[in-house]
């Protein structure tokens, strides 16, 4: 049996070998620090038996993969010190998520405050100290269904894997769980752990079913880097932006439509500067400018396969006795559009782009601030090409999404995610055949991407673009989806060179994603200090005294409003203080000060946003500096 090694190194063996034990011929030390190891790129316990050839690699604190085993076997100990204290309890399902983890636990009639996590917070390290450690079993079918006889969730898990799926458990101390793993060799590297909040959830996310408590937490190897993630989580919620929505005049949201906001004369200036840079760059790449109406009737939907795999998350009305649903997506109106004319494919690459208006119907728990709402504003373009023109598409979509995502400095990776296993339109080789077109253009880039297995779209598979933030959050955003059977459904063609009738290729691919959601990403991004570009208001005029400096202050305003900057005057009879302060509050990229030295040097006083220091300059300079940065969209 060969054992090959990241350096190139093999080890030789006449019998299988546990992977602590091929740690310890590598190394002491490896051993003692190896949580886990990747066997032909998948991950295992350390106490895993190997039998055949294999490519293996120790998983270290150092390496990325650590954190989640870390954070799933934190799940574990919060279950074990929950069941300790609270015997009754059952349990979902702990997953990883996002920087931590959560556990889903039905504590029957007992309700668990925010006070009571730091009661189990303290028996969790109390079972840290103690080292137990975390080991492995496979159980057949019927073992399984014995050992979780008197748990409802687990039978319910367990009844639905396949009957030659391996069946694993895991047991600690106090605890055992089903779990595919892998999990940490013991409880001793967990010393860093934080319970974060409570929530409710409804078993597997289906509200007919009981609502368990969820337990969410974090865990990390060092407590400095904990503490970093804590303070990390007090900056986010000052920058929630549904409290600076409200503070900076952006949006609001009433009680008379959950999930619909209203967007604030502020709001519908960020908004627009947005629309109009998305304009201006997709007009510059080819794209032509359409729109379609909000509500279409039900044949069109059963046509595209919403209707069948999107009905419950759309809104439906009766029209002259016939049924319509107010559009969840562009695409389907889109696809009208193309289908009013013939097309030659002379015409390719065809860019149709839509700032659309579409609902969806969220339940009313999901719904949060901008993140989550029931009307938003897609970004939709479609692209129409031949099969041949896929490759150099995708690769002119990703150089267009990757200049807008820097302009706004968000960095990104991209996920590749292929057809779903049940929900899906098409047969499988034209999902194969799209999937690999996709792969390709990367691969062409020399663009690592991740395999998001299952993720795909109903129609096609898609590229995912994840956003990272100021504060090393991820969002999901762009998008660009390869259909080919959409335009099999709508039977649409083009003439190629040979005058025979082919069906396109089309992708669906939206940048911002949904504009409101955008919105809510950047005003914490930027904590609502706006880059000046952005900025509803780019400078505030503030005259020292009324008396003596306001005619001059209104020379200010007057000139830098015929140069387009939009300029407040603060003409209140107020402090000077107080009037600087309330523009500091409003994050107002710029301040002038008029008093009696500008008035006299005929000069303005300048100040950024977030600095202390001064400038006084001649106002064409400041006008020039102002204007550099709008175009520069620094």
């Amino acid at each position: 049996m060969k054992i090959k090694l990241p350096n190139g190194s093999e080890l030789n063996y006449n019998e299988p070998k546990v992977l602590s034990e091929i740690a310890d011929d590598i190394s002491i030390s490896l051993r003692k620090k190896s949580l886990v190891a990747k066997v032909n790129g998948k991950l295992m316990d350390m106490d895993r038996t190997i039998s055949e050839d294999a490519e293996v690699a120790f998983i270290t604190e150092e390496d990325s993969e650590a954190l989640d085993v870390l954070r799933h076997s934190a799940a574990h100990l919060l279950a074990e010190a929950v069941k300790k204290l609270y015997p009754q309890a059952k349990f979902g399902v702990g997953p990883v998520i996002e920087d931590g983890f959560f556990y889903d636990i039905d504590l029957g009639d007992t309700v668990l405050t925010e006070a009571d996590l730091s009661v189990i917070e303290k028996e969790m390290k109390k079972i840290a100290s103690q080292n137990s450690q975390i080991k492995r079993s496979v159980l057949s079918y019927e073992e399984a269904l014995e050992k979780f006889k008197d748990d409802e969730y687990k039978i319910e898990l367990i009844t639905e894997l396949p009957k030659d799926e391996e069946i694993s458990i895991y047991e600690q101390a106090h605890f055992t769980d089903l779990c595919r793993g892998p999990h940490l060799p013991g409880t001793k590297w967990l010393k860093n752990v934080k319970l974060l909040s409570l929530a409710g959830a409804y078993w597997r996310g289906n509200s007919d079913n009981i609502q368990l408590t969820r337990v969410y937490g974090t865990a990390f190897f060092t407590k400095e880097d904990l503490d970093e993630h804590l303070h990390m989580l007090e900056e986010r919620k000052k920058r929630d932006h549904r409290k600076l929505g409200k503070e900076l005049d952006l949006f609001m949201l009433s009680e008379f439509g959950p999930g619909f906001p209203f967007w604030l004369p502020n709001g519908m200036i960020l908004r627009r500067e947005l629309e109009n840079f998305w304009y201006e760059e997709h007009q510059k790449a080819g794209y032509k400018l359409i729109q379609t109406p909000i509500m279409l009737n039900k044949e069109l939907w059963e046509i595209s396969g919403h209707w069948k795999n999107y009905h419950d998350n759309m809104y439906t009305s009766e029209i002259d006795d016939k049924e319509y649903a107010v559009k969840p997506m562009n695409c389907p109106g889109g696809i009208l559009v193309y289908k009013r004319d013939l097309h030659s494919y002379k015409d390719f690459p065809l860019k149709l782009g839509e700032l659309g208006l579409v609902h969806r119907h969220e339940a009313s728990g999901a719904l949060n601030g901008l993140f989550r709402v029931r009307n938003f504003t897609q970004d939709d373009a479609h692209i129409y090409m031949t099969e041949e023109m896929i490759k150099d598409e995708i690769v002119e979509l990703v150089k267009l999404y990757d200049y807008m995502y820097k302009v706004f400095d968000l960095d990104y990776h991209i996920e590749l995610s292929t057809r779903p296993e049940d929900k899906y339109i098409g047969d499988i080789e034209t999902w194969n055949r799209s999937e690999k077109a996709l792969a390709d253009a990367l691969d062409a880039m020399g663009i690592e991407y991740i395999i998001n297995e299952g993720d795909g779209a109903f129609y096609g598979p898609k590229l995912d673009f994840k956003l990272r933030d100021s504060m090393k959050r991820i969002w999901q955003c762009g998008t660009i989806q390869l259909d080919m059977n959409l335009p099999e459904r709508f039977e649409l063609t083009y003439i190629n060179d040979q005058g025979e009738k082919k069906r396109p290729v089309m992708l669906h691919r939206a940048l911002y994603g949904s504009i409101e959601r955008f919105i809510g990403i950047l005003i914490e991004h930027y904590a609502g200090a706006f880059p000046t570009w952005l900025a509803p208001v780019q400078v505030e005029v503030i005259p020292v005294n009324n008396d003596y400096h306001l005619d001059f202050s209104k020379q200010l305003l007057s000139a830098l409003e015929k140069e387009k900057i939009r300029v407040h005057l603060d003409d209140r009879d107020e402090k000077l203080g107080y009037k600087i302060r309330e523009a500091q509050t409003k994050k107002i990229p710029y301040q002038i000060v008029v008093g009696d030295n500008e008035l006299e040097a005929n000069e303005v006083t300048y100040r950024r946003y977030g600095e202390k220091k001064q400038v006084s300059v001649k106002l064409d300079e400041f006008i020039e500096l102002i204007r550099k940065e709008i175009a520069d969209k620094k």
